[in-house]
């Protein structure tokens, strides 16, 4: 009789044990996908910072060319169809999308302005250039750390232990930040 109870209290506290393992390696997983996730979504919000500064410099940059570059209306519509898609983006793909065609855009703003040696004298407008050249670089960087991130995100799902819970855990892959066709073409260089 005591042989039983000793072998049922061995049993309930090798459960009890076992139970207490898996609770620890469930918290610890659960842990490591907020941590990783939280990571990606902070590396969003920098891309996302670096976008309203540009969206902010473009008015400023085409009212600048504007005022040299009369004839250019095209241009103009272009970026500020750019900007509103920008503006309208909600979503990582959605943004990406329009922050590429935003670029575009402003590669053919720019140039334009080499056909008006005027604009491309002026402080204004140089300031602006340089400007909107140090967000490029910033959002550049950031994009980098954003992929980076998700990177981490997405593999770590695809891991053992990882995989079997991530799911349960309402975690999925998030999507990168990818370069647009245009940004990827080699420049022609004319001499």
């Amino acid at each position: 009789m005591a042989l039983e109870l000793g072998g049922t209290i061995c049993l309930g506290a090798a459960l009890l044990g076992g139970a207490a393992v898996v609770a620890g390696a469930l918290f610890m997983i659960y842990n490591r996908l907020v941590t990783l996730k939280n990571r990606v979504d902070n590396a969003w919000a920098q891309i996302d910072v670096q976008l309203k500064k540009r969206n902010d410099l473009v008015p400023n940059l085409i009212e600048t060319v504007k005022g040299y570059a009369k004839h250019e209306k095209g241009i103009f519509e272009n970026v500020s169809k750019a900007r509103s898609a920008m503006l309208g983006a909600n979503s990582v793909e959605d943004k990406a999308k329009a922050s590429n065609m935003l670029s575009g855009a402003l590669k053919s703003l720019f140039a334009v302005s080499e056909n008006y040696p005027k604009l491309e004298a002026s402080k204004n407008f140089m300031m602006l250039q340089e400007e909107l050249a140090g967000i490029e670089n910033k959002i550049a960087y950031a994009r980098t750390a954003y992929n980076d991130s998700v990177y981490h995100y997405n593999n770590t799902q695809e891991v053992l232990p990882y995989v079997l819970i991530s799911g349960m855990l309402g975690h999925s892959k998030k999507p990168y930040f990818e370069t647009g066709e245009e940004e990827k073409k080699v420049p022609k260089v004319q001499f």
